[in-house]
């Protein structure tokens, strides 16, 4: 139990914060509705009353998912509440009810009187249901921000990021159209109640029984009502003039400029953009949102530095998956074999650089880097900043040992990192500390066959693959083995693991780092990191 406090306390008490404020709200808004006298006959129509209701900034994706899915679940119990609510007032408008919603719903049908039922065509369901849902206001924007939010959810499937970005990114600004609807889905005030000044006459207690006689004795005068103000633009309001500013910096910063010094292709469809801007500083791990009006004027996506601090440029990988990848490969001439002139690379706008989980790597003495794919980019950066830090005689330096894993599918995706490995191992190795950096390099998509023809070099002094000394490995990982041999190397020490890969082996990392850290304060603790994207 200590062991998971070390490693998801403080994001459980934030998600407990946040769920008990969405219980508080709920209990709250149901009490409004519920106990005061103002709603008993409005109660007594409807039925049932409804309401709308450092470490963690690196986990704002998941905390993002989150939200959206309990606006998802409001919105449907707020919803098929509503649709209940519709059936009931039609049903009394229309005279297809109880004795007393029938005459609450006649009320405002003669002069100097005020409706309760804000059903005042008298026409039978489903036509009379469906006529309310087009013709009123909140039916309107009702039905607009459900099939918004609707989109929003299908498009932000894991297939549909991956495979159709575009969609996923267009259909996700249809939020603007939801909180502009949100805001004035109350503003027709359907939901009513009873009025102070009536409440004075007409005492709830006494009349709610004499219903027959209300108009003819003094004591129970025709109730009057009034609408809810809406409210739900106070909870709007602040977190758009957030966004609203957030874009305006955004904007200031893309018109910034950015110079392409250098464009590298590597092997596995992937390229490599160097870039300088003015006053641009940046740390290890951390990532910036690229924009290419070239290719789409509308669209900014997201790329780790794969650059050091130490370095006078900054860099990122880009593997060629999508429309948007392919169309910014053709911009800047990688379809071509003749040389591209500097003054024909397209426009960049950039906006960051943004932090990360990977920041704080340098915090830790020892650390596990673990990257899968084209997912080791962050760890570029970190291993970059690591050989400046040597080449510069770095005695500040606290990191004290990296394992570093690496998993790719096949072997092309090794070629544009295998040189930086190189420089490292060497590096070290002439500062007789080859065992500060330790990386395991394993091939996952081979089948046994492929493998037994690279073993048979495997007693070469450099493996055939990578061209490093240390030799590549084929399947995956034992994780188990491979936490229990660090843990006990490094006794009493807390030992930072960062991953840049799927959620299956993040969900692997996180049970092994609890399950292998110590419940004492002074033993082995894995704290788990997990780059979001």
């Amino acid at each position: 139990m200590g062991n998971w406090a070390v490693n998801e306390g403080l994001s459980i008490f934030v998600i407990l914060v946040w769920l008990g404020m969405n219980v508080f709200l709920f209990v709250w808004y149901y009490r409004v509705y519920d106990i005061p006298d103002k709603f008993f006959y409005t109660r007594k129509l409807l039925g049932c009353c409804s309401t709308r209701v450092r470490r963690q900034l690196d986990r704002n994706l998941t905390f993002h998912k989150m939200v959206a899915w309990m606006i998802a679940l409001h919105t449907a119990i707020h919803t098929i509440a509503h649709l209940f609510n519709v059936e009931w007032c039609v049903n009394a408008r229309v005279g297809n009810s109880d004795s007393y919603s029938v005459a609450l719903s006649k009320l405002g049908d003669r002069k100097n009187e005020s409706y309760l039922n804000f059903v005042r065509d008298k026409i039978k369901n489903p036509e009379g249901g469906l006529y309310v849902a087009v013709t009123r206001l909140a039916g309107i924007t009702g039905v607009v921000i459900t099939l918004c939010l609707i989109l929003i959810i299908t498009s932000s499937t894991k297939t549909i990021r991956r495979s159709y970005f575009e969609v996923f990114w267009y259909t996700h600004h249809l939020f603007v159209i939801f909180f502009i609807g949100l805001a004035i889905h109350g503003a027709e005030r359907i939901v009513r109640g009873q009025t102070m000044e009536s409440l004075k006459e007409h005492s709830v207690k006494f009349c709610k029984e004499k219903i027959t006689e209300w108009g003819k004795i003094k004591e129970c005068p025709i109730p009057q009502f009034s609408g809810n103000p809406p409210m739900t633009w106070k909870w709007i309001v602040g977190p758009m003039f957030l966004y609203l500013c957030e874009r305006l910096v955004r904007f200031w910063r893309s018109q910034q400029k950015v110079v392409i010094t250098k464009v590298v292709t590597h092997p596995f469809k992937t390229i490599e953009l160097q870039m300088k801007k003015k006053g641009f500083k940046m740390e290890v791990g951390q990532y910036i949102f690229v924009k290419c009006p070239t290719v789409s004027k509308l669209e900014w996506h997201p790329f780790t530095l794969t650059s050091a601090p130490e370095e006078d440029f900054f860099s990122i990988h880009i593997r060629i998956v999508g429309d948007w990848t392919e169309g910014l490969f053709n911009a800047c001439g990688c379809d071509k074999q003749e040389f591209q002139d500097a003054w024909k690379l397209p426009k960049i706008a950039v906006d960051g650089p943004f932090g990360t989980a990977s920041e704080d790597v340098f915090s830790y003495e020892v650390v596990m880097l673990v990257g899968a794919g084209i997912g080791v980019t962050p760890f570029a950066s970190i291993l970059k900043s690591v050989w400046y830090k040597y080449c510069n005689n770095a005695t500040n330096l606290r990191l004290r040992k990296i394992y570093f894993y690496w998993l790719c599918r096949d072997t092309h995706a090794f070629e544009w990192f295998a040189d930086l490995l190189q420089l490292l191992e060497t590096q070290m190795q002439e500062r007789n500390n080859a065992d500060f950096l330790s990386y395991n390099i394993y091939l996952t998509g081979w089948d046994e066959s492929q493998a037994n023809h690279f073993a048979v070099h495997h007693d070469e002094e450099k493996d055939v693959i990578t061209g490093l000394k240390q030799k590549t490995l084929y399947g995956r990982p034992n994780w188990d083995n491979e936490f229990k041999t660090i843990a006990s190397q490094h006794p009493n020490t807390r030992i930072g693991v960062f991953l840049c890969g799927p959620e299956a082996l993040a969900e692997t990392l996180s049970k092994q780092c609890i399950s292998n850290s110590e419940s004492g304060p002074r033993g082995v603790h894995f704290i788990f990191n997990k780059e979001n994207f």
